[in-house]
């Protein structure tokens, strides 16, 4: 999750590379294609920590709270990927995440899946700086306000932190893997990202299997932050890939943010680099980077999401306009892979 008032309270000057450097598009065999950022026009500001889904001929980006006068999710949708309106807010703060984080005011991180014949959307509910954190779902048969089906119900808690837990349950992601099986990840700096596995129909922690497996991790010197979160699992060409966002996102034009990968074979990792390196150690493959930092117009592009759109992939992410104050700003990219299967974003 990426909130103002959370990262100011989160010190620390740790800024090292993640790994290879991002290849340009001319590495892929032939000319560039045009780029959706060029493209993007309507509601764009105000976001942070997208997540993309489609349903019929609408794309819906979800982001997190606060903004618009909304505590709940952000919500905007498009029909082209180029347009986008905003649509309001799913829901606010339940009363539930509200007993257990009475400060809180607004929702963190919202992530969201077309899961067994229901839209299920994740969240998180915190405040800055704390571990003290709950991660719980809603769901809706469509995303169509005006169908008549249309109607958001809460599921409740899924997963809580305390101040002392070693890990943070925030910014989660749900992943259904090949074999079927269910899993939540989460967690944002302190004890890195994390991987608990769900009851494929309470879509709740899996009865018997208390393992909190550990995916990536980012090693700091002795008191200082260890900036990594935001993680997105993505399944492609017989690997699975954990995206994470490091450095630090929410300081205007100075944010640093960017996001990196590593790829396994199982779903529990190990995750590794390019180069074989373990994300455990903090290596990943670049992604998405200002080069040269801070000298271009968008500062800190991260926390992504992912999403197969038939026969291409898209991430979606934000990054911070410099030509207007800063403002988080919705950024979307088309994903390729290379000939060794890591991933370049047409941004």
């Amino acid at each position: 999750m990426i909130s103002s008032s959370r990262r100011a309270l989160l010190k620390g000057a740790l800024s090292v590379s993640a790994g290879a450097a991002l290849l340009p598009p001319a590495a892929i065999a032939g000319a560039a294609p045009d780029t959706l950022n060029a493209h993007l026009s309507g509601y764009l500001t105000g976001l942070h920590d997208p997540v993309i889904i489609r349903e019929g001929d609408t794309y819906h980006v979800f982001g997190s709270g606060g903004w618009q006068g909304h505590p709940g999710p952000s919500w905007r949708t498009s029909k082209d990927l180029r347009v986008w309106t905003d649509n309001g807010s799913p829901f606010d703060i339940p009363a539930w995440a509200h007993a257990a984080i009475p400060k809180a005011t607004s929702i963190w991180a919202p992530d969201i899946h077309f899961v067994d014949g229901v839209f299920r959307l994740y969240y998180s509910v915190s405040t800055g700086g704390s571990m003290r954190s709950v991660t719980g779902f809603a769901t809706n048969p469509t995303l169509d306000r005006t169908a008549p089906l249309y109607k958001w119900t809460d599921h409740g808690l899924v997963i809580e932190t305390h101040p002392g837990d070693g890990f943070n349950a925030i910014d989660s992601n749900f992943f259904r893997d090949e074999g079927g099986n269910d899993w939540l990840e989460f967690g944002s700096y302190w004890g890195g990202l994390k991987l608990i596995r769900l009851d494929r129909k309470t879509g709740k922690r899996a009865a018997g299997d208390t393992q909190i497996r550990s995916l990536a991790y980012r090693p700091a010197p002795e008191g200082a932050d260890n900036p990594i979160e935001g993680g997105f699992l993505f399944r492609h060409g017989g690997y699975y890939y954990l995206f994470a966002s490091f450095d630090f996102c929410c300081r205007k034009l100075a944010s640093n943010y960017f996001v990196a990968c590593g790829r396994s074979k199982s779903v529990t990792g190990p995750y590794v680099d390019r180069a074989g390196k373990p994300m455990m150690e903090g290596a990943a493959k670049t992604v998405l980077i200002e080069q040269p930092w801070g000298s271009t117009r968008w500062r800190g592009p991260g926390h992504c999401g992912l999403m197969h759109d038939g026969a291409r992939d898209l991430i979606v992410y934000h990054a911070y306009d410099a030509e207007h104050d800063a403002a988080p700003t919705l950024r979307l990219a088309e994903l390729r892979w290379d000939a060794e299967g890591w991933p370049i974003a047409l941004s």
